[in-house]
């Protein structure tokens, strides 16, 4: 199947029609703006028949009650379903007349239904209106007709998908649809043919895809804190579901109902009676009949029920005694999230599977399953029309006169009782009490229904007497009539559904988080569904339990977090005590592309003490993604297979599904204390506004920074990426006046903004960890003086214990506990909390973990990322000492002995946390299921990396050649605050702190030249060509040293230096800024954040831009006279020459202009207000960070 193909079309499809019908309606004086009069008769002076009339005045009373551009998308996607409809049907040979409306026999655009026009037998075809079109050559004209009637000739036998002609949808239909670039041309040229065929897959993508760009403009405003409204909800939530995962879900609920009946039918064949046979012997022959008969169906993914004990199959046993006469005519299932109905039709295949086993024909069971058998409920009316399209034409599938036969599905949009009219409820009512109290419920309890859709518990209320009244007005004359019959049946039919009670519950539900719902469904499900109220696809599992019957089966592919969060704990609780888990398949992430990860399960409503689930683990490692296809590849696999029974998670703190638990784990959990018995887990503050109240510590003055003895700025802990042992200090918080503006930072209303909480902790040596992480735990010390936020929360405990702590906590075997207590990407403090702890301290422990501490903080410390930073190793490593006191060494031998220490440090960890990690593991007897061995890849130090070294050494030459850095003193030598020269000997920092960047040598001092002097400072000239071609060939390029080391300043530094002054989730915070011309690089400047003064861009416009300016003005003059007096082969190189430069002159011509307007504002900058702030005052002349 050509997905691509699809996501296109139906993507353009959208934006195509709503245009295409938007037109329609403004020649009918129809806009956005405004409809004139309603029942207006003429329209730009052109009169409207009396079916025009009807149909606009129809359509203004959508606009009034719905909106303009609801109306418009509706009408779009009612044709856009009306020609899939179509399209399928002729591709099929499902249309009645067996002539196609869109192409022809070869697959051309060509529809055949006009050639055949004189031959066609279509029921209310007019064929003197046909004579007339073609006797006028109105052939467009001819074929809207056709379509039309067409369409209305299918409303007999799909009512649901086509609609009587003559509604206000007819008035839309989009013109011109017979050109090749039209609606119709597309569809029927740009998807092949061939996926036409496949029912389900051909639906689902296009409804998907159709609804994408609405999906991502929901999230949109989801994001300016605009709730999602009940139109946007299918939109917002679908998701189709993969094909094998639908199966999985179907054998595993409605074909386990047929085997349930058979599994034990032959285990008794070869003439043994039950005490002949050990219970292991029976029990085996029951799963191989299991499998032998789900491969006798045909059912790939179904999944046998585990080997169970005597007490279990004892309970199993009296349950199917309780079921041994349902008949298959009996089975009710629903999916009431159906979306394009892809669970529906399955479900219909299985079911007629087990109709064909019982004895049935295809035709009698197409039948059955359509009256007795399938329901489908959903919120969206487009996917109800879609999926009760599927499933009719599942039903043609097996029996080519299920359209004649007048038999309807029970498959429903959810209505609303908003609006009905008080005299026709009465006449329906007719005065009997039962039924005003019976349909009145019905309306009160279908009032804005959707706005909740399924979740609605609806009243079982004598439908009976309902349908009853129904078939009386259908014989009586009234004007009320047509009004109960199109308004009101189709709501008791919705209410019957959703009241009723099913052996089979299947369904991908809705996901969307409480934040996103609007005020009424919050309301709603924080009162009917406590215990799940935080995502509405948590809901739907508690609604989903509710309409099974008991020992019915639930099915169902859903977000993993009701298995592990606190949230849900309750829930699980529910789950656990009441219900059985019989199978899942934990996906991970991967199923719906980079998503939230997935877990598709059966469970059975009741409790079946004991039983043993089967579990299947579809992914190696938290956080990666896989592809759905290779997850289907590991389930035929048997990859991550388990057994568990439920009970054993009551033994976990909280209560998760950890069906994976080893009994030595499940040992420790019981046998250990609780981590918060023996520490304080504490979350950190929240600031109401990072922006304001953090930064990245670089981006302030040292001066106003605690760490340098300033009194505003501290270093907070923020999380970071995945790190052990030290380090991801990086941000700092204004703390000033011990906290006074934070903690009394509130809402306009007075409402406190900031959560100031756990205040007795801060500042306290400890331990902190990352929140969020794909990755693993990484925990790392925290010395005293920090700050901790939400993100960054810390364990505090003893001193003498803080080290044990720490160990233990890095070792792989906390990752056992952690993978279960927190096993999505969140790491809690509740979860954290109740980490089974067992002492038994050593000393060999604390000197071990002291030790990586100092490993790691050398790490750290070895990159300008930290403010412990001294200079870069590279420097550090410039002398090589011998037997005559000592020599500079070249860039080469400092480069490797840097790389030896780094490979030191990088051993002497792995070899500490290898020894760790076994003592740990014996301590928690966990000896036969891990190893102490640690991968290379879980080490978070930094090894030698000779490009990152050496563009790194080059962006401490520049800290070097501004004054940040100085090579007479160790450390920051000035970041803000007052300016000292004695501390500046060896290399003179730029007095003006402007250093162009050419592409030549316009200036003595630009970036190149004082950066090779650097080199010749720091290496000696003795070796100083040698080292340039060092850094040149790490740079990579073509050129001479010099060119290559030019090239890298013009073209690289800049964009490293963004990304080195950054961290994830802060964006780019440069503290070098670049005044950039634009593409050309007419002129290129950097300049050091904390030493601008206001008459900066006063000083570059005169001494660098008009300096800039002349010498382009000379070089232009002197290419004019050499090309005058080249030869025809120069000349054409100084032509291009002089091209590049003219370019460049007119660049700066332009840029000059924006300099001087902004050097005349003399514009002041507050360090303390962050790069973001500063940076964005000089937007217009500073390079764009991308």
């Amino acid at each position: 199947m050509n997905k691509g193909a699809i996501q296109r079309f139906a993507i353009w499809a959208r934006t195509e029609l709503i245009a295409q019908v938007s037109q329609r309606a403004y020649q009918y004086g129809i806009t956005k703006d405004g409809y004139g009069e309603q029942n207006a008769v003429t329209v730009g002076g052109r009169a409207l028949t009396t079916d025009e009339q009807r149909q606009r005045k129809e359509l203004v009373e959508q606009i009034r009650s719905k909106g303009y551009t609801q109306v418009m998308e509706e009408v779009a996607y009612t044709w856009f379903n009306r020609f899939i409809a179509l399209r399928f049907m002729e591709v099929n040979n499902y249309l009645p007349s067996h002539i196609r409306v869109f192409s022809d026999s070869t697959g051309a655009f060509k529809p055949e239904i006009l050639n055949d026009v004189l031959h066609l037998d279509l029921p209310g075809l007019n064929t003197e209106k046909v004579a007339e079109y073609i006797e006028k050559n109105q052939t467009e004209d001819l074929y809207r007709y056709l379509l039309l009637t067409q369409c209305n000739a299918l409303n007999a036998s799909l009512p649901q998908m086509f609609e009587r002609m003559g509604g206000f949808t007819e008035l839309l239909l989009p013109n011109n649809i017979l050109k090749q670039d039209s609606i119709l041309g597309h569809m029927v040229t740009d998807i092949p043919e061939e996926d036409w065929t496949d029912q389900v897959q051909i639906i689902g993508w296009l409804y998907q895809y159709y609804n994408s760009e609405l999906k991502d403009d929901t999230f949109a405003l989801l994001k300016k804190n605009v709730k999602i409204t009940k139109e946007r909800i299918p939109s917002a939530t679908q998701l189709f579901t993969p094909d094998w995962i639908v199966r999985y879900m179907v054998e595993n609920s409605l074909g386990r109902i047929f085997i349930d009946k058979r599994k034990n039918e032959g285990i008794f064949a070869d003439g043994r009676g039950a005490d002949e046979m050990t219970w292991e012997e029976s029990e085996a022959k029951r799963i191989a009949n299991e499998k032998y008969i789900a491969e006798q169906m045909g059912w790939k993914y179904y999944l046998p029920e585990a080997e169970q004990t005597e007490e279990v199959r004892q309970q199993l046993d009296d349950i199917q005694r309780e079921n041994a006469n349902l008949d298959v005519k009996e089975i009710k299932v629903i999916d009431p999230c159906m979306g394009s109905g892809h669970i529906l039709v399955y479900a219909f295949d299985v079911l007629m599977q087990i109709y064909e086993a019982n004895g049935y024909s295809q035709r009698d069971a197409a039948q059955s399953i359509l009256e007795n058998n399938l329901y489908g409920l959903d919120i969206d009316d487009r996917a109800a029309q879609l999926a009760y399209f599927a499933v009719m034409m599942k039903a043609r599938q097996y029996d080519r006169r299920i359209f004649s036969r007048g038999i309807q599905p029970h498959v429903y949009a959810i209505v609303e009782s908003n609006g009905l009219d008080r005299s026709t409820i009465d006449y329906f009512t007719n005065n009997d009490p039962k039924l005003i109290k019976d349909f009145g419920t019905l309306v009160d309890e279908l009032r804005d229904a959707k706005e909740y859709g399924s979740i609605l518990n609806i009243s079982h209320v004598d439908f009976v007497a309902l349908y009853a009244r129904i078939d009386e007005v259908r014989d009586d004359i009234s004007i009320f009539r047509e009004v109960v019959l199109s308004g009101y049946l189709p709501l008791i039919q919705v209410a019957e559904v959703m009241a009723g009670k099913y052996h089979a519950v299947i369904t991908n539900p809705p996901y969307m988080g409480a934040g996103g719902m609007s005020n009424k469904l919050s309301d709603f499900v924080k009162k009917e569904y406590p215990e799940t109220k935080s995502d509405l696809s948590t809901v739907f599992m508690e609604k989903t339990l509710l309409m099974s019957r008991t020992y019915g089966y639930t099915a169902m592919i859903n977000i993993p977090v009701w298995m592990f969060l606190s949230t849900y704990e309750s829930m699980r609780n529910t789950i656990i005590a009441r219900n059985t888990i019989t199978n899942m398949l934990h996906f991970g992430r991967g199923v719906f592309g980079s998503d939230f990860g997935t877990t598709a399960f059966t469970i059975r409503k009741g409790d079946i003490k004991k039983y043993q689930g089967t579990y299947r683990r579809l992914f190696d490692k938290q956080g990666a993604v896989d592809s759905v296809e290779t997850k289907e590849k590991w389930f035929f696999e048997g990859k991550g297979a388990y057994l568990s029974t439920q009970h054993r998670f009551t033994n976990i703190p909280g209560n998760p599904v950890a069906y994976w638990m080893s009994e030595a784990v499940e040992d420790d959990f019981m046998s250990g204390t609780p981590l918060s018995n023996v520490a304080e887990i504490k979350q950190g503050l929240k600031t109401g506004d990072n922006d304001k109240f953090l930064r990245l510590w670089f981006e302030v003055s040292a001066a106003k920074f605690s760490v340098f003895e300033g009194l505003k700025w501290f270093p907070c802990n923020k999380g970071g990426d995945y790190r052990r042992w030290y380090g991801n200090n990086d941000y700092v918080i204004n703390w000033e006046n011990d906290g006074f503006e934070l903690k009394n930072f509130r809402h306009p209303d007075g409402r406190q903004k900031s959560r100031p909480q756990n205040l007795q902790y801060q500042f306290r040596e400890g331990l902190t960890y990352t929140n969020i992480s794909s990755s693993k735990f990484g925990i790392r010390y925290c010395p005293k003086g920090f700050a901790f936020d939400a993100a960054g929360s810390m364990i505090f405990t003893t001193n003498t214990r803080l080290y044990y702590l720490l160990g233990l906590l890095s070792s792989n075997t906390v990752l056992s506990f952690t993978s279960i207590l927190s096993p999505t990407m969140s790491f809690e403090v509740g979860q954290i909390a109740n980490i089974p702890f067992i002492e038994k301290a050593s000393s060999r422990i604390d000197s071990l973990v002291e030790e990586c501490i100092s490993i790691a903080k050398q790490d750290w410390d070895s990159f300008e990322s930290s403010w412990d930073y001294l200079a870069h190793p590279l420097v550090l490593a410039s002398f090589v000492p011998d037997q005559n006191g000592g020599r500079r060494a070249t860039l080469a031998e400092s480069y490797a002995s840097w790389k030896k220490v780094c490979d030191s440090r990088f051993e002497r960890l792995k070899a500490n946390e290898e020894e760790l990690n076994h003592i740990f593991i014996n301590i928690y007897g966990l000896t036969d299921e891990l190893s102490p061995a640690v991968s290379d890849d879980d080490i978070t130090l930094r090894k030698a990396d000779l490009e990152r070294d050496i563009r790194s050494l080059i962006s401490y030459a520049v800290g070097c050649m501004f004054g940040r850095y100085s090579l007479d003193e160790p450390g920051l030598t000035y970041a803000g605050g007052e300016w000292d020269a004695s501390k500046y000997t060896t290399i003179i920092p730029d007095k003006d702190n402007i250093i162009p960047i050419c592409d030549d040598d316009y200036f003595d001092d630009d970036m190149t030249g004082r950066f090779v002097k650097w080199v010749e400072t720091v290496y000696g000239s003795e070796t100083l060509e040698e080292n340039l071609k060092f850094i040149a060939d790490a740079l990579g390029g073509k050129g001479t040293p010099r060119e290559v080391i030019r090239s890298y300043f013009i073209n690289d530094f800049y964009a490293e230096h963004c990304s080195a002054y950054s961290v994830t989730g802060s964006g780019k915070r440069p503290i070098y800024w670049l005044f950039d011309s634009g593409k050309k690089n007419g002129f290129k400047a950097l300049v050091y954040m904390h030493r601008y003064q206001s008459d900066l861009l006063a000083r570059m416009r005169t001494d660098y831009v008009h300096e800039q300016q002349e010498r382009y003005r000379t070089q232009l003059m002197h290419l004019a006279d050499a090309i005058d007096h080249a030869s025809a082969s120069e000349r054409v190189k100084l032509t291009k020459q002089q091209k590049k430069i003219q370019e460049q002159a007119l660049e700066i011509q332009k840029y000059e202009e924006k300099v001087h307007h902004l050097a005349d504002q003399n514009i002041q900058i507050d360090l303390d207000d962050g790069v973001k702030h500063n940076y964005e005052l000089f937007a217009d002349v500073l390079a764009k960070i991308k």
